[in-house]
């Protein structure tokens, strides 16, 4: 399927020569084109589709990239992280190989509230400087958008200098940044067991504040027996829904509180984890266009045994993207290809839905489906150019990258 725009218009670079996964077919699939090009104009995808359709007058001028038959992507979209935060929980790591569960260390004071320790005795640019080797190696396998989500604070002043932190990395590094205010992630040590008034602070102190400031692209919220019920979460729904952000749940990752279905019923951007999602939620998630993220990482690292329902994902037709949930507690992985392989291994996810799921769908659980995740005139030029012949070694493969280049708005 060939996209271009005003055929007369020039491009000053053009990518020829190649194999494309444009993700914009009709079908759902993966859109190949044997024998593509790519053609960006001020960052802008100008055309995308085989070359011989091509006008010959677009690459007037233009840096022209001979690809050799490499296969090109849209850039990947990690679409769910905790990518800012302090220290490490390796010590936790070794007690749950000795037989501690998640909850039993969460509820010793472990788990989130160690980051919690740890991050608000951080500087802002003590976070950016132990965050940025994470980011590279995401971006190092051509991740070109992300999404941070604040969360390890849990107080105003804390979360905001998170998000401050998470919106700098755009300034460091080439890549979108999207930021997410988590303050519904657990109880600090000050609330001293009073979930209420601690989601009264989270609504009328931190929310407002960070609204104020334009610091969050969306609100989001862990909603679990060791975290925040359906009818709390509600409440930063509707707060979030009264500053014009857009809301994410963590649902149904330990037990089926029915976070999906609330999920849905407010139109969330996304559900995430959902490994107990039941067939209700599934239902009301394809009605709502609430897309299901997967993530293996977590699954795999607390050997959770409650696999996502992707079969009832699949009937309903809900859409399904993947994500590293890199976070120091559960998932300290920093691999979208990895993600890919765990995916398609533990869940039986096909090579397509695997590589929309880091592309399309991912992009549309961010709510930007309209200008990043497929190659389609005018969305930006976000490219991943790979030393492989077919899409599937993308997923088949662990611990190797054949990344050729990464291209960023065009650069």
């Amino acid at each position: 399927m060939a996209s271009e725009g005003n055929f007369h218009m020039a491009c000053d670079r053009l990518w020829r020569n190649a194999k494309l996964v444009t993700l914009a077919a009709d079908d759902g699939g993966l859109g190949i084109i044997e024998a593509g090009a790519v053609a960006s104009l001020k960052g802008q995808i100008v055309y995308a589709g085989p070359e011989k359709e091509m006008s010959a007058s677009l690459s007037n001028g233009a840096d022209v990239i001979n690809c050799d038959g490499r296969l090109i992507t849209p850039g990947l979209i990690d679409c769910h992280t905790h990518l800012v935060h302090a220290g490490n929980r390796a010590h936790e790591f070794e007690l749950r190989l000795k037989g501690a569960s998640y909850e039993e260390i969460a509820r010793a004071g472990g788990g989130i509230a160690s980051s919690v320790k740890a991050l608000r005795a951080a500087s802002e640019d003590a976070l950016i400087k132990e965050t940025l080797p994470r980011l590279d190696a995401l971006m190092a396998e051509g991740v070109t958008t992300i999404e941070i989500k604040s969360g390890y604070g849990l107080d105003r002043e804390n979360e905001i200098k998170s998000l401050r932190a998470a919106r700098r990395l755009a300034q460091e590094r080439n890549v979108t940044v999207r930021t997410t205010f988590l303050g519904a992630h657990a109880l600090p040590p000050e609330a001293k067991g009073d979930k209420t008034a601690y989601i009264d602070t989270v609504i009328n102190d931190m929310l407002p504040a960070i609204a104020a400031a334009g610091l969050a692209d969306a609100v989001d919220g862990f909603c679990e027996g060791i975290a925040f019920s359906v009818d709390e979460m509600a409440r930063v729904f509707d707060a979030a829904r009264a500053h014009g952000l857009p809301v994410k749940l963590h649902a149904d990752q330990l037990s089926n509180l029915h976070g999906a279905a609330l999920a849905a019923r407010y139109g969330a951007l996304s559900a995430d984890h959902v490994e107990y999602t039941d067939e209700a939620g599934a239902a009301a998630m394809a009605k709502a266009g609430t897309v299901a993220v997967i993530l293996p990482g977590a699954f795999y690292f607390i050997r959770e045994t409650q696999k996502p329902p992707i079969d009832l994902f699949r009937a309903h037709g809900v859409k399904m993207a993947l994500a590293t949930d890199c976070n120091p507690g559960t998932a300290p992985l920093t691999s979208l290809l990895l993600t890919m392989n765990m995916c398609a291994t533990l869940f039986r996810m096909t090579v397509d839905e695997c590589i929309a799921g880091v592309t399309r769908e991912a992009a549309r659980a961010l709510g930007m489906l309209d200008q990043i995740g497929t190659l389609e005139v005018g969305k930006q030029c976000d490219l991943a150019i790979w030393d492989v012949e077919r899409p599937a070694e993308l997923v088949y493969r662990m611990g190797f990258n054949p990344l050729h280049a990464r291209i960023w708005r065009g650069q």
